[in-house]
């Protein structure tokens, strides 16, 4: 359904995943503040392309990649009706056909990331739906995380980071795909959905190896006891969601 955020409007209706809080957190923390060159896989939407657009420069330039043709049009769309058309490039493809593209430019014209942000899909298995984008968009059919990884790998700028979020209940097979990269998550927040329950997801920031390197731990309550956003999401989101 569509979505009006402070500065932008979102009409997800022809994308397999809807506008959801995972997206929203991911766009909000991901740590783009001096990132120039950024690239959204999966872009679905256009939502974290969007927030990027809003939390960066005019110089900062922003690949969208999604290979879904109905999201594609409505992420097109969503672009070209916000006030960051120039800043986004929307490609329809997969995310591992762009890097083979990419593979095939001479080295000096190759391009690279000083930021990558992806709300990815997680399931491995269990039944999945009818709805060929919806299923496509939560199953790893088409991006299982070793691709994922490997596709990082290859776009990441030297001093660039991944940003992006998954299930706890993930992290089992997340890491065993980032083990032959030589990447490393140097963030690792998590998060629950309201205060005193266990965690349900999690933020991670990804980087190639460094000399010194800190790993950072946290976590975040999207709601207190009480049903309202936490302080903590609430200063996170609050120049997005219409009634922060």
């Amino acid at each position: 359904m569509p979505f009006t955020f402070k500065q932008f409007h979102i009409d997800d209706s022809h994308c397999g995943m809807s506008v959801s809080t995972d997206g929203v957190l991911l766009g909000a923390w991901a740590g783009l503040t001096n990132a120039t060159r950024i690239i959204d896989i999966g872009a679905g939407s256009g939502l974290l392309s969007l927030m990027a657009a809003q939390r960066t420069s005019t110089k900062t330039h922003i690949t969208a990649i999604e290979l879904d043709t109905s999201a594609a049009q409505d992420c097109f769309n969503n672009i070209a009706q916000s006030q960051w058309a120039k800043k986004i490039e929307l490609i329809q493809s997969s995310i591992q056909d762009f890097c083979l593209h990419q593979q095939k430019i001479a080295a000096s014209s190759r391009q690279y990331f000083d930021h990558i942000i992806c709300n990815p899909p997680y399931f491995t298995n269990g039944p999945q739906t009818q709805d060929r984008a919806r299923a496509t968009a939560r199953h790893t059919n088409q991006l299982d995380f070793t691709d994922l990884v490997q596709s990082i790998y290859a776009l990441l700028a030297k001093d660039g980071v991944a940003s992006i979020i998954i299930p706890v209940q993930s992290e089992a097979m997340f890491k065993p795909a980032l083990s032959g990269t030589g990447l490393e998550i140097t963030q690792r927040i998590e998060v629950s959905s309201v205060t005193g329950k266990p965690p349900n997801r999690l933020l991670l920031a990804i980087k190639h190896p460094a000399s010194e390197q800190q790993y950072v731990t946290g976590s975040i309550d999207i709601r207190d006891k009480q049903g309202q956003y936490s302080v903590a999401m609430t200063d996170l989101c609050k120049d997005f969601y219409l009634k922060l």
